[in-house]
């Protein structure tokens, strides 16, 4: 796996592509008029994107009809050194559909427990915490 990075104007914005040539935008957001997400904020979107990724595909091979689905991820972070860092990560998971509520919660178990790789990435530094959503219910 590799990604290149390019700046692409006199400040902050740089363009990183993966091999494919798919690419996002990061930025330094402390400035005004930013154009990207700031690194850390694209931490948190890649433990929502693959845990959603899981999340989704075990409840599609479940044959669980998912109307929507959503997840909001929030950091705490921590002064250590010059750096801030995450203390902690919480994902909230917002599924519709005719989905079996435990079935759902078991995804996430999954999930965090055996198949996202950036979520065990982070874990020897972060706590990561998840709670499921089934049609408006806290399972």
């Amino acid at each position: 796996m590799k990604i290149t990075l390019n700046r692409i104007n006199d400040d902050f914005l740089f363009e990183c592509t993966n091999s494919q040539g798919n690419s996002i935008l990061l930025d330094n957001t402390s400035q005004p008029g930013a154009k990207g997400v700031s690194p850390m904020e694209s931490v948190l979107m890649a433990v929502a994107g693959c845990s959603g990724i899981d999340v989704v595909s075990i409840l599609k091979k479940q044959r669980q009809d998912i109307k929507s689905f959503q997840a909001e991820v929030e950091g705490e972070r921590v002064q250590v050194d010059d750096a801030k860092p995450f203390k902690s990560i919480k994902v909230k998971f917002l599924l519709e559909g005719e989905i079996d509520p435990k079935k759902a919660l078991k995804a996430a178990e999954l999930s965090f427990e055996k198949y996202c790789s950036v979520s065990k990435t982070l874990e020897p530094n972060v706590e990561i915490g998840y709670e499921v959503f089934v049609n408006g219910d806290k399972i």
